[in-house]
């Protein structure tokens, strides 16, 4: 041949070796290759002990394929645990959901089935992380997270818990719209408490407005997850703790004391005032009402006066005698009524004083008494 010439050496057309074209040829180190010819005549021995007959045959090859048919079939058994939905998926498209339980769908690649934890109650902490410490379980300040500035520009460090779930309804939503939903439930929280918290004073959240920072928080999530298509319900937001910084929490306190003592100041002032001024406003509704009372007797005095004087005087026009006689004597028996009289007797022979009897302090006479009341006594 033409080839065996060139090189001096022989073995084809680029020397000897079995080099190929760009002067190489295969390693004699590193592992063999497997040989594939003979993976395929070991199956077919192992399966022709297994037939019957010792060879496949058209009727082998029908009942291989029954049992691949049945195999794949039942493959599409599943089951959803009790915290669980299933989301059923033809090729990729949600197309239904199934309960907890044993279901079945067509097999893959026709169907997969996803199951997330959709009927769990999660808790997400923020501004704290539970640590395991040995036995017992302790809690991990997150100041990245909790320290907040309130509307009246106060520091304020702030630990809350949010429990969430999948909604019934969302769980397309849930598996498809979000990549990260613990990540994203977080950063909502922490979100909307930093909001609520920014448009709010520090006393309120200190004392009386924690149940309306939480509702305002849950609100204000649900709003932002729906918005997002997240397919989460936000059952609850609830405040663990609400302080001051841990560097002014003393200073704080003084605050709070004197705050509260000026409370106190002013409800005593308060209840004193309640007191002393309804007392006031009577002592005045009595006085005058006492004047307007002397006032109408005096005018209705008056009034009667000028009364008896214009009727004394129309009858003295008629009896100017006898009316002047019966004025003096009036006038008399009210100067003399109420003075010890002592009667003289001026005429001639006659004893001078005139001997009186009181009457008025004689008082009356006691009636005798009847037999029948003294008659056991003889």
């Amino acid at each position: 041949m033409p080839w065996s010439n060139q090189g001096g050496g022989g073995g084809g057309p680029w020397g000897s070796g079995g080099k190929g074209p760009w002067g190489s040829g295969p390693q004699s180190s590193g592992p063999t290759p497997p040989n594939l010819e003979e993976i395929l005549r070991r199956g077919q021995d192992n399966l022709r002990r297994v037939l019957p007959g010792g060879n496949l045959g058209g009727k082998g090859f029908a009942l291989l394929g029954l049992a691949a048919i049945a195999l794949w079939g039942f493959s599409g058994f599943f089951r959803v645990e009790p915290d669980e939905l299933g989301v059923v998926l033809r090729f990729g498209q949600d197309v239904r959901e199934v309960q907890p339980g044993l279901n079945y769908h067509l097999p893959y690649p026709i169907e997969t089935v996803l199951t997330p934890k959709a009927l769990r109650v999660n808790k997400i902490d923020i501004g704290m992380r539970q640590v395991e410490d040995g036995r017992r379980s302790a809690s991990r300040e997150v100041p990245e997270e909790s320290l907040m500035l309130t509307g009246d520009e106060n520091i304020v460090d702030v630990n809350f818990s949010v429990l969430w779930k999948v909604k019934p309804t969302g769980v397309g939503d849930y598996l498809f719209n979000i990549q990260n939903p613990e990540g994203t439930v977080k950063a909502v929280a922490e979100s909307a408490m930093r909001e609520v918290v920014g448009r709010s004073e520090i006393q309120p959240i200190l004392t009386g407005a924690r149940q309306t920072v939480e509702n305002a928080v849950q609100e204000l999530m649900q709003k932002t997850l729906d918005h997002y298509g997240a397919g989460i319900l936000v059952q609850q937001v609830q405040l663990q703790k609400v302080d001051p910084p841990a560097q002014v929490i003393d200073a704080f306190r003084d605050v709070q004391a004197a705050r509260a003592d000026l409370e106190r100041a002013q409800n005593e002032a308060q209840t004193y005032a309640n007191r002393v001024v309804p007392e006031a406003r009577g002592n005045v509704a009595k006085i005058t009402q006492a004047a307007e009372a002397y006032k109408s007797q005096t005018v209705a005095e008056a009034t009667g006066q000028t009364s008896r004087f214009v009727k004394i005087y129309e009858e003295y026009k008629k009896a100017p005698e006898v009316t002047r006689e019966r004025m003096y004597l009036e006038t008399m028996e009210r100067v003399l009524g109420g003075s010890n009289k002592i009667i003289v007797d001026s005429n001639p022979g006659a004893q001078g004083v005139v001997p009186y009897l009181p009457l008025n302090e004689l008082g009356p006479p006691t009636p005798p008494r009847s037999p029948s009341t003294t008659g056991g006594q003889r």
